[in-house]
Order: structure tokens, then C-alpha cells, then sequence
């Protein structure tokens, strides 16, 4: 190599090394501003792969769509979705670890939570059990469950025996929309199978976004008023 051809290579790396420690100074920062103004928590349905799950995908982007000027991150509970449904509860500990742990790092981020089928289950358990029970062992803690703003399930399992999620939960109930697909037999009576597949063309996973994002942006009461309705029982 000439000794011109070896300076421009040492330039070229040392413009290179520049720009890494640059960019390793400026880490911490980024970081710090990796917080989204809100953050979605989705446990796909059963046999569904790895991820958010086809509803989940359209959810998260509906409600991006929805909230022009906020930043929406997004969050795949982990978990097996398979047809040993007591696995649900391993969903519910990921989603609650990832909420509190969230939570604690950014302090202004709002959440979402969202579930179809067995994923719906998963969020029952998270919202509605009252404590631990058989292997969910990490119930959110209460100042946690504030930081919630909405809840979206599709599908939901507990319909279909009477128990859905907008009356089992005093915390989250008030929080939530439920949306079951006409017959699906997952969360009615009904027997048309075909409808378990198709929340997303139903436009159903629009309307979870739309009341999702409809809590989130509602006007917050001033204190006095809040003051106000708590001494008045409202």
C-alpha cells in the first residue's frame, strides 16, 4: 500500500472511530428519550407466532394512526400461546414485569393493554385476578394499574361463560372495551367459526384502537373539580 493510499485509510478510520465514540457519548441520551408517550402491552391468540400477533399488529397500528403527534411503542407479551392454556398465567407475569419495569423507567408514558383469545385471557388474568392465583404470582401494583389508560380485548374467552372483563375487574372494567366477532364461539353462543379469524376485517381491531385512543386523549377534569366530585361521591 503507498503511503498515500495508507493515510486515506487511516483518515477514513479515524473519521469512523469519531463518529462511534460520538455516537457512544450521545448513548445515555438516547436512552433517556427512548420513552414513548405510550406504550402498548398485546398478548397475541393461540398458535399465533412469535409477536403481536396479526390483531395485535393492526391495533398498534390503528392507534398510531389515531394519535397524530405522539409517539406509540409497542410490546409483545411473551408467553407460548399453545393449547396448554394454564400457560396464560406466564403471559400475565411477562406483561406485569414489562409494565412495572416500564413504569419505573418512564415516568410519563401512559399504557395500553390489549389481548385476542387466548392473548385476552392473558389480560384478564393481569386486570381481574385479585391476587395470586395458581401461577401468576406478580399482580401489578396499584400505582402501576393507574398508569393504565385502556384496556382492548377481542375474543375474549370469559364472554362466553357470563364473565367478561368489563364487569369482573373494578380497577380496569370502566378502562375497557370487549368486542367479540357476532358468532365467534370463543366469547358467544354462537358457532360461526370463520369469525374467531376475523377481527381485523371486521373492523373491529379499529374500533379497540379508536376507544383506546379516545382515553387517551380525553380532557383531564381540573383538580377542583376532581376535588369536588371525590367529596361528593361522583
Amino acid at each position: 500500500m503507498s503511503n498515500k493510499s495508507r493515510a486515506g485509510a487511516l483518515a477514513t478510520l479515524g473519521a469512523t472511530l469519531g463518529m462511534l465514540g460520538a455516537m457512544i457519548g450521545l448513548a445515555p441520551s438516547a436512552q433517556a428519550d427512548a420513552c414513548a408517550d405510550v406504550d402498548v402491552v398485546f398478548a397475541r391468540g393461540t398458535g399465533e407466532p412469535v409477536g403481536l400477533g396479526r390483531e395485535g399488529e393492526a391495533f398498534v397500528d390503528a392507534l398510531r394512526g389515531a394519535l397524530p403527534g405522539k409517539t406509540v411503542a409497542s410490546y409483545a407479551v411473551n408467553y407460548p400461546a399453545s393449547y396448554d392454556f394454564l400457560k396464560a398465567t406466564d403471559g400475565a407475569n411477562d406483561a406485569s414485569a414489562y409494565l412495572q419495569t416500564t413504569a419505573a423507567a418512564c415516568p410519563d408514558t401512559s399504557f395500553v393493554l390489549g389481548g385476542y383469545s387466548q392473548g385476552a385471557a392473558v389480560i384478564d388474568i393481569l386486570t381481574a385476578a385479585p391476587g395470586p392465583v395458581l401461577d401468576f404470582t406478580d399482580p401489578l401494583p396499584p400505582a402501576v394499574a393507574d398508569r393504565v389508560a385502556a384496556v382492548a380485548v377481542f375474543g375474549n374467552p370469559s364472554d362466553r361463560i357470563g364473565k367478561p372483563l368489563t364487569t369482573a375487574s373494578p380497577l380496569f372494567g370502566a378502562k375497557t372495551v370487549e368486542l367479540c366477532n357476532g358468532a365467534d364461539p370463543v366469547c358467544s353462543p354462537g358457532n360461526d367459526r370463520a369469525a374467531h379469524s376475523l377481527y381485523v376485517e371486521s373492523g373491529l381491531v379499529d374500533q379497540g384502537a379508536a376507544f383506546a385512543a379516545g382515553r387517551l386523549t380525553a380532557p383531564v377534569p381540573p383538580a377542583a373539580q376532581l376535588a369536588a366530585n371525590v367529596s361528593s361521591g361522583g
